[in-house]
């Protein structure tokens, strides 16, 4: 689901017309490719058409040069569902099992696992999937009742406990694949909450023995984490939607997935003749599907190599070898053209960088930023439109003017207020919190005298607000200073000043840059963000949130984040800097809240008892664009309770300046 957005003034009694060209890497999926174009327009149009143009020469469609017969030998089918359906959860969630249910084998077991505070089966154990089995399984299915809560954590665990069991106990075939199919339409909030604990734990649970494939319903759910606990257990996610037929877009799902040809299958390709490859690496090969591997060959004048393909099959361990031929896209196709330039090479970046992106969901700090830089540098070079970058539109040149640039910026959460999150590594938690306050406060955030160290935010509000409305704010100035060092840095969306012995030097956020003095390091990357290492100390990355240039409501603002804390001396203090060297909380008594799906609890923090709400905020340090849905506690009130005294005491009279 990619959603975009382009703004432009039209002249009265003008027409324009909009061209978008759109190009996407079809998957083989039981043999055939689909390609799905939905129309919503989501409002009367007076003359409404949809042209589809499919016109192959006589020569295209011949099967060699003097032959009859046609190679045309396909399905053509366009789909319009005007079919709503209201009450997606328990509705939907139905709908796809029984359609599950319908594509089941005889030769398969299986089982249900309902969830929601409760973990209830079906069955002790799994059962082989007879027509007898099914019918009572549809039956059970047709009387689910959705309850409300989500136990995500219990529930997987517990399916992976019955295969494991059933293996055991040699009720399955030997060589059988097992699998996991989680269906949900929310987010977990009963038992374990924490998303990145619930990754851990099925991702050790499973250990990579098994596959999970997360289907997801509506939009009251968090994909992302769907996405990345799938792929770390070599399955993937699909989103649900909620305005069409659940069964129409599950059809052929579990046909697919359930039907393994071969499992751990490994590409080998000599390694001193290829290099950077894609994946190559694949835990199954599904009938119908297909595997694309796209790598860089050493020497250019190489016509062939040798390649080897190992696997497991149904019965026993298969090996191929072959010899594989290197030919040129203009001998293979000589009436064909690629609009976009070199067919192999963009694919082979195409791959690369959605190989990227699912690394940046996981792995160490370093290994995200590395992925992330990677992939953003890719997408860039190789202008391909992703999570990371926005898409560029021209209008051409015409005889009234030149050509005007817009950009179609991908939509994305905006955060209002300074929100702070505070990770707490030894209780692999983290709390939250938010200051509202009206624009141009000047708020303390990080003071540590015994360096001379002092960080200082200030706001901004919105450009407009709409009468009655809460004005959402946002860090749109932050200052920086070490005493000791002689540095002042003052950063604004618009530009970077740095004062050093005397001397200013001013940054700009348009280009990529780097500074180095004795005292400190400056790294800009272009438009994204700003790193700041001062010698021997702590690490400070400030972010760049720009909108387009004309939004009506929101300007560009800051975020600010720390790295390396502990290097900072023990009687550091501020909004941030007095969680630096730690702080221990308790949370009990869970029980509903306000909101279904953010339970309310009491923690007991720095001798205080408070009403604290479960909940998610984003962190932008490594994903800039997006940002990364963090759960935390949620603390009321600016913080009251979990910050030393009262939000107004951090309050400072100069972005320079110390209380």
């Amino acid at each position: 689901m990619e959603k975009f957005s382009v703004s432009v003034n039209i002249a009265a009694q003008s027409e324009v017309t909009f061209t978008l060209t759109h190009e996407e890497l079809l998957k083989r999926i039981g043999g055939k490719y689909e390609l799905m174009t939905r129309v919503k327009p989501q409002q009367l149009i007076q003359n409404f058409e949809a042209h589809i143009s499919f016109s192959p020469t006589l020569e295209q469609q011949r099967v060699c040069p003097d032959c009859d017969g046609t190679l045309i030998d396909g399905d053509f089918i366009i789909k319009y569902d005007v079919k709503r359906e209201k009450g997606i959860g328990d509705i939907q969630t139905r709908e796809a099992l029984l359609t599950i249910l319908d594509d089941l084998s005889e030769d398969d077991h299986f089982g249900i696992i309902l969830f929601d505070d409760e973990i209830v089966k079906m069955k002790p154990s799994l059962s082989k999937a007879t027509k007898e089995n099914v019918q009572d399984a549809k039956v059970y299915v047709r009387d689910i009742e959705a309850r409300g809560l989500t136990n995500i954590n219990d529930a997987v665990i517990e399916a992976v406990n019955m295969l494991q069991e059933d293996k055991a106990r040699e009720k399955l075939p030997e060589r059988s694949v097992s699998m996991v199919i989680l269906l949900t339409d929310g987010r977990p909030n009963s038992g374990e909450s924490r998303l990145d604990k619930i990754q851990e734990n099925v991702r050790n649970a499973m250990n990579k023995s098994m596959t999970l494939f997360c289907l997801g319903f509506g939009f009251d759910l968090d994909y992302s984490f769907l996405d990345v606990m799938a792929k770390e257990n070599n399955g993937l996610a699909r989103r649900i939607y909620e305005d069409s037929d659940a069964s129409l877009q599950l059809h052929g799902f579990y046909s697919e997935v359930a039907s393994t040809l071969l499992s751990e299958v490994n590409m080998h390709y000599p390694e001193n003749i290829v290099d950077s490859l894609t994946d190559h690496h694949f835990k199954q090969l599904f009938n119908g599907s297909e595997i694309v591997v796209a790598g860089r060959l050493s020497d250019n004048d190489l016509s062939n190599f040798m390649v080897e393909v190992s696997a497991q099959g149904s019965e026993e361990e298969v090996s191929y070898k072959g010899q594989a031929n290197t030919l040129d896209w203009n001998v293979m196709f000589p009436n064909e053209k690629y609009i976009f330039g070199d067919y192999t090479e963009r694919l082979w970046a195409y791959l690369t960088i959605q190989q990227l992106l699912s690394k940046k969901e996981s792995g160490t700090a370093d290994e995200k930023a590395n992925a992330t830089t990677r992939a953003l540098e890719m997408s860039l070079q190789y202008s391909f439109v992703t999570p990371l970058t926005s898409m560029v539109a021209t209008k051409p040149q015409s005889d009234e003017g030149p050509a005007d640039t817009l950009i179609a910026d991908k939509l994305t959460e905006v955060d209002g207020d300074p929100h702070f999150i505070i990770n707490v590594p030894e209780q692999n938690d983290s709390l939250c919190f938010n200051i509202d306050d009206a624009p141009g406060t000047i708020f303390n955030l990080v003071r540590d005298p015994l360096p001379g160290i002092v960080v200082n935010g200030q706001t901004i509000g919105d450009k407009k607000v709409d009468p009655g409305s809460k004005i959402n704010t946002y860090f749109g100035r932050l200052g920086i200073v070490h005493q000791k060092l002689g540095l002042q840095l003052e950063v604004t969306t618009q530009s970077i000043t740095v004062l050093q012995g005397g001397t200013q030097t001013s940054l700009s956020w348009s280009k990529t840059a780097s500074l180095k003095w004795p005292s400190a390091d400056l790294q800009v990357t272009k438009d994204r963000s700003l790193t700041v290492t001062l010698k021997d100390s702590v690490k400070f990355v400030i972010v760049l949130h720009k909108v387009w240039e004309k939004h009506p409501y929101h300007r560009d603002y800051l975020g600010f984040y720390t790295l390396d804390s502990h290097l900072l001396s023990p009687k550091v203090h501020g909004l941030l800097g007095q969680f630096y060297n730690g702080v221990h909380f308790e949370v009990g008594e869970l029980h509903n809240g306000d909101v279904s799906d953010k339970p309310d609890a009491t923690m007991i923090v720095k001798g205080s008892e408070l009403s604290v709400t479960r909940g998610w905020q984003r962190d932008f340090l490594w994903d800039v664009k997006n940002g990364e849905r963090v759960p935390c506690w949620f603390i009321h009130n600016n913080g009251t309770g979990l910050i030393d005294g009262r939000a107004s005491d951090y309050i400072v009279s100069g972005i320079f300046k110390t209380i």
